[in-house]
C-alpha cells in the first residue's frame, strides 16, 4: 500500500460573500494548491459535490482541468469524508497522483434554502412522510432529539451544551460567522424561538456561502512539499436509511460501523483521538456520533461535551462548527480541513495542545450516511 497524506488546505471566502458555487470553489481549490506548493497543472484527480448533476465536469471545466480520475458522489455531508478514502485508493492504484477535493456553495447568498423537503416519484417519504408535512430535515433531527431525551432520561440542556461549546471556540476563530455574536449561555439556547420540538434556533446549525478544498498526494512526494504531511491513517463509512420512517430504530444510525471500520484500518481506539470534527447539522447529531463512534457510552455525550470548549479534556469542532463557524449546505469537507491546521499546529488560539491524531466524521442526509476518516501528523 501506498501511505498518502493531505499536503493542502483552505476555505473560500465565508458568510455573505455574493460569489457563485464556483467561484467559492476555485477561490477554496486555488488557495488549498497554494499552501500545498502546487498548482492547478499538478492536478491529475478530483471530487466534488453540490453543483448540478455533473459536478466533477463542471468544476473541472471551470478550473481548466482534464483529470484521469473524478468522483462526485453525492451522499450529502459525509461525502467528502468518502472522498478521501476513494482518492487513497486512486492514488494507491496509480489512477492519479494529485487529487483535489472541492466543495463551494453561494446557499446564503442565493436565498435558495428550503425549510420543507420536495419529495419525487414513488419513495417512501413520499407516502409515509410528506402528508404530515414535516420541515425537512429539522423535524426529522428532532424526532431523532425526542426520542434520545427519553431514552435516556437526559434534558435539553444536554443538546444546549453542544451549541455552547461551539460558540466558545468560535470566539477564538475570527473567520466564524458567530464570532462577533459574544458568548451563548444554556440559558440562551433553551430560551431561543423552538423551530421543531426539542430543538430551538440555536440548536440549528447556519447557513452561510463558503467553499472548502483540500489536496492528497502520496506520502513520499509530500515529504518534499513545503507544509507538515498529514497522513490518512484509516477510513471507514456506513449508509444507514434515506427516510426516518423506514428506520428500526432513528438512535442506531450507521455511526458506530464507520467508525468502527475506520479505527480498525489505522489500529487505533478513540481513546488516541487528540482533537475531533464531528458534523454538527443540528445538536442532536454531535450527541449520537459521538456516542457512536465509542467517546463515551449511550446517554452520556452530554457530560463529554462540557469539556469540549477550550481549555476542556476533549477539543470538539476547534472552528465553532456548522453551528458557529459555517454551514454553506454540507460541511464535511471543514471538518477535514480543520483537523488538518490542528494536526500542523496552525490554529493559534484555538490550537489543541499536542494534537498528533484528529478524526473527522460526516453526516448527510437524515442521519443517512457516515463516513469517518483518522488522520495523523506525519513528523517524520
Amino acid at each position: 500500500m501506498t501511505a498518502v497524506a493531505i499536503v493542502g488546505a483552505a476555505e473560500s471566502d465565508l458568510g455573505v460573500t455574493g460569489r457563485s458555487a464556483l467561484e467559492l470553489q476555485a477561490q477554496a481549490a486555488t488557495r488549498a494548491l497554494a499552501d500545498a506548493g502546487l498548482t492547478l497543472r499538478d492536478v491529475d484527480g478530483l471530487a466534488t459535490a453540490g453543483v448540478g448533476r455533473f459536478a466533477a465536469t463542471q468544476v473541472a471545466e471551470y478550473l481548466g482541468l482534464r483529470p484521469a480520475w473524478t468522483d462526485s458522489t453525492f451522499a450529502g455531508g459525509s461525502a467528502f469524508e468518502m472522498y478521501v478514502a476513494r482518492a487513497v485508493q486512486a492514488i494507491e492504484a496509480g489512477q492519479c497522483a494529485t487529487v483535489l477535493i472541492s466543495y463551494g456553495s453561494n446557499q446564503r447568498s442565493a436565498r435558495t434554502r428550503s425549510l420543507s423537503g420536495v419529495h419525487e416519484g414513488d419513495v417512501p417519504q413520499t407516502t409515509h412522510e410528506a402528508p404530515y408535512g414535516p420541515l425537512y430535515p429539522i423535524s426529522y433531527y428532532a424526532m431523532a432529539a425526542q426520542r434520545y431525551l427519553h431514552q435516556y432520561g437526559r434534558s435539553r440542556a444536554d443538546l444546549a451544551q453542544v451549541a455552547v461549546a461551539a460558540r466558545e471556540w468560535a470566539l477564538l476563530n475570527p473567520r466564524a460567522y458567530r464570532h462577533a455574536a459574544g458568548p451563548l449561555t444554556v440559558e440562551q439556547v433553551l430560551a431561543a424561538p423552538m423551530i421543531s420540538t426539542p430543538l430551538t434556533a440555536a440548536d440549528c446549525c447556519l447557513v452561510t456561502d463558503g467553499g472548502a478544498a483540500i489536496v492528497l498526494t502520496a506520502l513520499d512526494r509530500a515529504r518534499h512539499l513545503p507544509k507538515l504531511p498529514v497522513t490518512v491513517l484509516g477510513y471507514g463509512e456506513a449508509t444507514a436509511t434515506a427516510s426516518m420512517s423506514q428506520a428500526p430504530d432513528i438512535l442506531d444510525t450507521g455511526a458506530a460501523e464507520a467508525g468502527r471500520r475506520a479505527f480498525a484500518m489505522a489500529a487505533l481506539s478513540p481513546g488516541d483521538v487528540d482533537v475531533a470534527q464531528v458534523y454538527d447539522s443540528f445538536t442532536i447529531t454531535v450527541l449520537l456520533t459521538l456516542e457512536a463512534l465509542g467517546f463515551c457510552e449511550p446517554g452520556r455525550a452530554g457530560d463529554l461535551v462540557k469539556e469540549a470548549g477550550p481549555g476542556g479534556a476533549f477539543p470538539l469542532n476547534t472552528t465553532g462548527g456548522g453551528l458557529s463557524h459555517c454551514h454553506p449546505g454540507m460541511f464535511g469537507l471543514f471538518l477535514l480541513v480543520e483537523a488538518v491546521r490542528q494536526l500542523r499546529g496552525e490554529c493559534g488560539p484555538r490550537q489543541a495542545p499536542g494534537a498528533e491524531v484528529a478524526l473527522a466524521h460526516g453526516t448527510g442526509g437524515i442521519l443517512s450516511t457516515h463516513a469517518t476518516v483518522l488522520l495523523g501528523a506525519d513528523r517524520g
